[in-house]
């Protein structure tokens, strides 16, 4: 069941709901640079359906939203993602510089505020993905949830951290995003560090899907007859899914990438779990079927 009262977007996933708040939903980026493997006539074939919310057909655009999804389950209330943040120091990452976003007031018209919130889940720690777990308090970033648990993939926080230079120290700003989105929440004893899985309530489970990052993790939603799964980055595009073999430009091992996408593709189709994953415009959700060795898109969902 589904309804949209006042632009939030929610849906009853057994006896979990499901809120869908989108920081922003536009062109992004050439499609071409951000899927070099997919084939220029994939995006043309499928013009009918990725206008306009996935492709901008005029500028060769990939569509991207950034959402984060609030899940009430079990008494608690869990974020998924926390997008870009405001204020942040980006250099070489145009959309993101400095850039000044709304997400805590979107959350407030969606009911939740910063002390509401129980959980914070960080499928990865890319920029987009960690943004506002902190906030600027007189030039300090400190926990934008301060009542939360920050549950952060153990090999990500690694491999961007400071035991491994920050990424290696390939770019400046892996360290700012650590440093500012990241290493507050361990400062403050917030953070919980996992790897495998890691079972958050009844009804909720994370678990690692690497290659993206290499702590990349969907959450796994079961609850009634229903079943989902919040796939982080494993997907940019639905075009990913009749092409599960190409990755975006920012996958750091594009083998894992595509061994993680088909297999929680595989189950999400064999289990009929509904799709959910962090940057689909549209709809943003949908199911996945089975097609010959592929897979080909299911109904979309209203959320």
């Amino acid at each position: 069941m589904t309804n949209e009262t006042e632009g939030v977007r929610r849906m009853m996933l057994g006896d979990v709901e499901v809120v869908r708040v989108v920081e922003w939903h536009r062109p992004f980026v050439p499609a071409a640079d951000m899927f070099p493997d997919l084939p220029a006539e994939a995006w043309k074939d499928n013009e009918d359906w990725l206008a306009p919310d996935h492709w901008e057909p005029d500028g060769g655009r990939a569509v991207l939203a950034l959402a984060t999804w609030v899940l009430r389950s079990a008494g608690k209330t869990v974020l998924v993602d926390t997008g870009v943040g405001a204020g942040r120091d980006r250099p070489g990452m145009a959309p993101f510089h400095r850039r000044q976003g709304d997400l805590l007031g979107r959350l407030a018209r969606a009911g939740v505020h910063p002390l509401d919130v129980d959980v914070v889940v960080n499928t990865h720690l890319h920029v987009d993905h960690v943004g506002w777990n902190t906030v600027d308090a007189d030039g300090e970033w400190v926990p934008t949830f301060p009542r939360a648990q920050y549950l952060v993939p153990a090999a990500d926080d690694f491999h961007f951290g400071p035991d491994n230079a920050y990424a290696n120290g390939e770019r400046e700003v892996d360290r700012l995003i650590y440093e500012d989105s990241v290493a507050p929440v361990h400062r403050a004893g917030l953070s919980v560090l996992w790897d495998g899985a890691h079972r958050i309530d009844e009804h909720l489970t994370l678990e690692s899907a690497p290659g993206h990052t290499p702590g990349s993790a969907v959450l796994r939603l079961a609850s009634g007859g229903d079943r989902a799964v919040f796939a982080g980055d494993l997907l940019h595009s639905p075009l990913q899914i009749l092409h599960p073999c190409c990755n975006s430009n920012g996958c750091a091992d594009p083998e894992q990438a595509v061994a993680s996408r088909r297999r929680i593709l595989a189950r999400a189709a064999d289990e009929w779990e509904l799709l959910l994953p962090a940057h689909f415009g549209g709809a943003g959700a949908l199911e996945v079927r089975r097609a010959g060795d592929g897979f080909a898109l299911g109904p979309w969902a209203a959320c």
